[in-house]
């Protein structure tokens, strides 16, 4: 860490040990070439991935991602709002703003919504938040999302049903919420309790399934 520090910082110091740890002071900030984001080029998606730090899968699009993003030509013609829930550095989000006029991208990550309007190119509103929370009843057309199943490092889909939930209040009906998910977690029950649920793709890890509200 003192190495890393120093890259950085012209000063760097550690205090004395106390129970196996110190603490380490970094002053006199250098100026460094900037590394983030950090960007690669999807030839099958035609995208161009921009990443900073923190957000989820860097410049790679993970496996469920790329299933979700498989089934998007799938949805419905709609003149109310699209949502990437998650958004993360904007995959899904990337494909309904070619089709769709009105595509909001939501993540609680700051990595992610800086990372968003970049792999967009500006095309989607990219918003802060937590969740479905300040959008309006009624509203969107369809959701599309990636959910996390961790709370920082311990299981918990909690969230997850959560938004599930909240999901009926946000779509207009006959609105969309289009998941991918591990088949193995409590969703599916969930979503059939907000309305017809059907399988729309399947592999060995995830499964993609489109819920409409009744």
């Amino acid at each position: 860490m003192n190495d890393v520090l120093a890259a950085s910082f012209e000063q760097v110091s550690a205090s004395l040990g106390r129970q196996k740890s110190r603490v380490l002071h970094a002053a006199g900030p250098r100026e460094v070439e900037q590394t983030r984001p950090r960007s690669r080029h999807h030839d099958g998606l035609d995208l161009t991935v921009h990443a900073h730090g923190a957000a989820f899968a860097g410049t790679r699009i993970d496996a469920g991602t790329a299933l979700l993003v498989s089934q998007l030509d799938q949805l419905a013609d709609t003149d109310a709002t699209v949502v990437d829930l998650g958004c993360g550095t904007g995959v899904p989000a990337a494909a309904p703003a070619r089709r769709f006029d009105d595509v909001v991208a939501l993540d609680v990550s700051a990595a992610a919504v800086a990372s968003t309007p970049a792999t967009t190119a500006g095309a989607v509103d990219v918003r802060r938040t937590d969740g479905l929370t300040e959008l309006a009843d009624a509203s969107v057309g369809a959701i599309v999302s990636n959910p996390p199943f961790h709370v920082g490092t311990a299981k918990d889909s909690t969230p997850t049903l959560q938004m599930i939930d909240d999901a009926a209040r946000v779509l207009v009906p006959g609105g969309e919420l289009v998941l991918v998910y591990n088949a193995h977690l409590p969703y599916l029950q969930r979503l059939r309790d907000l309305g017809p649920t059907d399988v729309l793709v399947r592999d060995r890890s995830y499964i993609v399934t489109r819920t409409v509200l009744a």
